[in-house]
């Protein structure tokens, strides 16, 4: 049953209250992956490569199928429903120049479909998934978060690793070392189930065949040559910790990793991350076993312990 001429109109009078952009561009990679592309009303928002923002939809907007439904009780209350979101970078634009981050007016996000939560469904992918351009939203009109590459020399080597779409802010970082000419080498590593949800893998192979001191290399743990063992090319699940651990590691990062000379930054699944954990009786212990962190400290390095002491090895957690 169509809207009542009453509800659309009072849709209308709440976007028009709470939301100050407008989608521009959708790429849809596949069901469940989506770059959006988003231009603020105001002027262009102000950050670091490698911060974050606010995305908001309301709670009155339409979702995509096959997602948990929620409870129509909690639906009886309006409201604006938000989420951090690191921002990301096109890297190559239309003219088929490289993009330095804060350039443009529009704002890059990446986004995976969360189908299920607990204890509630989830409440603003479902509806992110259901925009198209034209449609509008709610962008926090602030910048906010330490991840950023302030504390790397021109002459150090940076190492990026992540998962899924916590790629996102380091391709803003990336985009901004090349763009300003860094001199020490740059590899990106990104773990992923499937090449699918590699949604950056393009635009990156061209980064690489233009600038010979940047390395991009995409790990998979459910194509067939990660599960089946009877194939010629198996080659097992690749995670970030076992590229790490492998005697090529050098050869396909190009980065030797000394810690007098390396940046390390982290972001994604806590798992690879492995963030150190403090407890009360001061014992240094790991929230994830054979997590990056553990094993980098191993290495010689060191871990940001803000405000006052930074590292060499910096990460963001995304849930």
């Amino acid at each position: 049953m169509p809207p009542s001429t009453s509800t659309s109109e009072a849709v209308r009078g709440l976007r028009e209250a709470h939301y100050n952009a407008t989608i521009v561009d959708v790429r849809r990679l596949h069901d469940e992956l989506t770059i959006l592309r988003v231009e603020p009303d105001a002027e262009p928002l102000v950050y670091e490569p490698g911060q974050y923002t606010t995305l908001g939809l309301g709670s009155w907007e339409p979702r995509v199928a096959g997602c948990q439904p929620e409870d129509p009780a909690e639906g009886d209350h309006l409201e604006l429903v938000k989420r951090a979101y690191s921002i990301s970078s096109r890297l190559i634009n239309d003219q088929g120049e490289l993009v330095r981050p804060g350039t443009e007016r529009v704002l890059e996000f990446y986004v995976s479909l969360v189908r299920q939560a607990t204890p509630h469904p989830p409440p603003l992918t479902p509806r992110l998934f259901a925009l198209e351009p034209g449609n509008r939203l709610f962008v926090g009109p602030k910048a906010h978060g330490r991840y950023t590459h302030a504390g790397v020399a021109e002459d150090d080597d940076v190492l990026f690793a992540a998962t899924g779409t916590g790629e996102a802010p380091h391709n803003a970082m990336i985009a901004e070392l090349l763009a300003r000419g860094h001199r020490g080498r740059i590899a990106s590593i990104v773990c992923v189930r499937f090449r699918k949800d590699l949604g950056y893998l393009a635009e990156h192979r061209e980064l690489e065949r233009r600038f010979d001191r940047f390395r991009y290399v995409p790990l998979t743990t459910r194509e067939g040559e990660n599960v089946d063992a009877s194939r010629a090319d198996f080659v097992g699940k690749l995670y970030v910790q076992d590229l790490f651990a492998s005697p090529d590691f050098e050869e396909r990062t190009g980065i030797a990793l000394l810690p007098e000379r390396t940046h390390v930054f982290l972001c994604g699944n806590p798992d690879m991350i492995g963030a150190p954990v403090h407890p009360r009786d001061s014992l240094r212990r790991f929230a994830a076993e054979r997590g990056m962190v553990e094993l980098l400290e191993k290495r010689g390095f060191t871990v940001d312990a803000p405000p006052h002491q930074p590292g060499n090895v910096h990460f963001e957690k995304y849930w």
